[in-house]
């Protein structure tokens, strides 16, 4: 049976170069980065250099990137420290984030009694400006916007310039979730108006359980995790060093290889959702994912012309045929409740039929494609 990932959005294959790296730093770089003997200080160095590499490519100061488990911790961090410390009252966000961001807001709301307003969205899931606007004038609180570069179920791509200009121009933070597109897309953290970003190694072909948060200058936040001096006193807890390398050497790499891997993956993306459309007549791209500009190139989300009854067996039949894809996010895949991303931009008949989010990276090849076309083909005739 061949197999085939195309759940690259949940996790992604590491790359060869991250995992001897990493290798290297178990069998050799054993110190504990805090101890001051020698062994403690080899990989303290590697640690700072790692965030000196990271802030480098994004135009940053080392001092602003903090390590971190993922991203669900970096959003986390971020969001609660910036009602507790900063004084915001006021967070505006969408529906459509992930739920790292919406449970957080939520428990916020519980815990603090902090205003928590939604941006109207479009057909396409894409926030209305000129609502955010609205919503950024509507009182004198301290406010905070919360919206994601890259939905990590549609792939719709936001406008993060305008949404950091009308944060600058209304005196707001400006927090973004952007695990998906770190790695995948250039960043400059100085020509965008934004305040705190967040992001996952395991999205861009590194180690699961490392990310990192940045965190402008003199923000003014402070430690969630205490415990210990670690990542300039701002998160406690001994660094994974190993993990950090690994890091480290995907991103460095993800940066290297950026244009050729983007053109790559982008023309296998055009290529399985042009066969996909015409292969499985009424096959149609939720949001903006079958738009190549409007959308991030590793994804595609297609609503499948099943019904519902028939839709409960067909992610079971893609995994029976070595096809690795998913209805949406990982961290949701044991919910009943379905996508609340499409929920929120599908209605009636649409929703009742299944949709599946396929995501590529550079490993995948049009062979896999072709494959998983076929499968889709045959699972529409039986």
């Amino acid at each position: 049976m061949q197999k085939v990932y195309l759940d690259n959005a949940a996790t992604t294959q590491v790359r060869k170069e991250v995992i001897e790296r990493m290798q290297e730093a178990l069998a050799q770089q054993y110190g504990n980065p805090s101890s001051t003997h020698s062994f403690g200080r080899s990989a303290k160095t590697a640690v700072e250099q790692a965030r000196k590499t990271i802030a480098k490519t994004l135009n940053a100061q080392p001092s602003e990137i903090i390590f971190t488990s993922g991203g669900t911790e970096a959003d986390n961090m971020i969001l609660r420290c910036a009602v507790r410390d900063l004084g915001v009252q006021t967070i505006i966000t969408s529906k459509i984030e992930h739920h790292a961001v919406l449970h957080t807001v939520e428990e916020l709301e519980k815990e603090y009694g902090i205003n928590v307003s939604y941006v109207d969205l479009d057909e396409f899931g894409s926030p209305d400006m000129e609502h955010l606007e609205e919503l950024l004038k509507k009182d004198d609180t301290k406010k905070l916007v919360s919206l994601m570069h890259v939905n990590n179920e549609i792939g719709n791509i936001t406008d993060i310039n305008a949404v950091g200009e009308l944060c600058k121009a209304n005196n707001a933070l400006f927090h973004s979730d952007t695990v998906q597109s770190i790695g995948h897309y250039p960043w400059d953290v100085q020509a965008v108006h934004v305040d705190f970003m967040t992001a996952a190694a395991h999205k861009f072909h590194g180690p699961k359980g490392v990310g990192f948060a940045f965190i402008r200058k003199n923000s003014g936040l402070k430690p969630l995790i205490v415990g210990g001096s670690q990542e300039r006193g701002f998160r406690a807890g001994t660094e994974p060093f190993h993990n950090i390398v690994g890091l480290e050497e995907a991103f460095v790499k993800a940066y290297e290889h950026l244009d050729e891997e983007t053109v790559a993956v982008k023309e296998l993306k055009k290529y399985f959702v042009d066969k996909v459309l015409k292969e499985v007549p009424g096959a149609q791209c939720n949001g903006l994912s079958g738009d190549l500009e409007k959308s991030t190139y590793t994804l595609a989300n297609i609503r499948l012309p099943f019904d519902k009854q028939k839709g409960l067996m067909l992610l079971f039949h893609l995994d029976m045929k070595g096809i690795a894809c998913s209805k949406g996010s990982a961290c949701q895949s044991g919910s009943n409740q379905g996508s609340h991303v499409l929920n929120e931009i599908l209605e009636g008949a649409e929703l009742d039929k299944p949709s599946l989010r396929f995501s590529f990276s550079m490993y995948n090849t049009k062979e896999e494609l072709d494959y998983t076309v076929e499968i889709l083909k045959e699972f529409a005739n039986s």
